[in-house]
């Protein structure tokens, strides 16, 4: 489980966010909601332990996050696309696999790019792909990576209707089988009601 104590956030000298207080357990999910600004991205940076709360704290099954443990069990996607255009999709996918700590073949690879709609543009270096393309690139590690938390800010960004359904599809089904995801939107999601964090 993961649960989030009191937290605040401040950039500069400015308050973003106070009091931020919820629960994720197995089996759901929670969505980040709050107008431009406001401190979205913040928070899923300090629940994935990348950033410092001014105060309170996250806990990951009752001990402060920044365990191995942790980690292991932690996918965190963030709103950019962060893949190397010189790097292929598949050598990107392979490299992010590698940095996880996780063993993938190149079939699996290939596979989990093809259920992206990237089939023919494996070995495409990917400075050649759309926004909505290195978006998929990015997002096919949810099905390479395993994890029981997913943190994921704007999945749907540059995303065409098929591909949200079929990302919506993938969390959905992650959640069900257990999982735990937390995740940010400017648009509806297409998933089964979850809890709502408005900031």
């Amino acid at each position: 489980m993961l649960t989030a104590h009191s937290l605040t956030c401040v950039r500069g000298t400015r308050p973003l966010f106070s009091g931020v207080e919820f629960a994720v357990a197995p089996g759901s999910w929670a969505h980040i909601r709050g107008p431009n600004g406001v401190g979205k991205t913040s928070l899923l940076r300090i629940l994935a332990g990348l950033a410092q709360p001014e105060e309170g704290e996250v806990r990951w099954n009752g001990e402060k996050i920044g365990s191995e443990d942790f980690r292991r069990e932690l996918m965190y996607l963030g709103h950019r696309a962060a893949v190397k255009d010189d790097l292929t999709a598949l050598e990107n996918l392979t490299f992010s696999a590698e940095m996880d700590g996780v063993a993938i073949t190149r079939e699996q690879a290939e596979d989990a790019l093809v259920r992206f709609g990237l089939a023919g543009r494996e070995d495409l270096p990917v400075r050649f792909l759309s926004a909505g393309q290195k978006r998929r690139v990015l997002l096919a590690r949810t099905v390479t990576r395993p994890a029981k938390l997913w943190i994921l800010d704007e999945p749907f960004t540059a995303l065409d209707v098929k591909a949200v359904d079929f990302v919506s599809h993938l969390v959905a089904d992650h959640v069900k089988a257990g999982g735990m995801a937390v995740l940010t939107s400017h648009q509806a999601i297409p998933l089964p009601p979850g809890q709502v964090v408005e900031l």
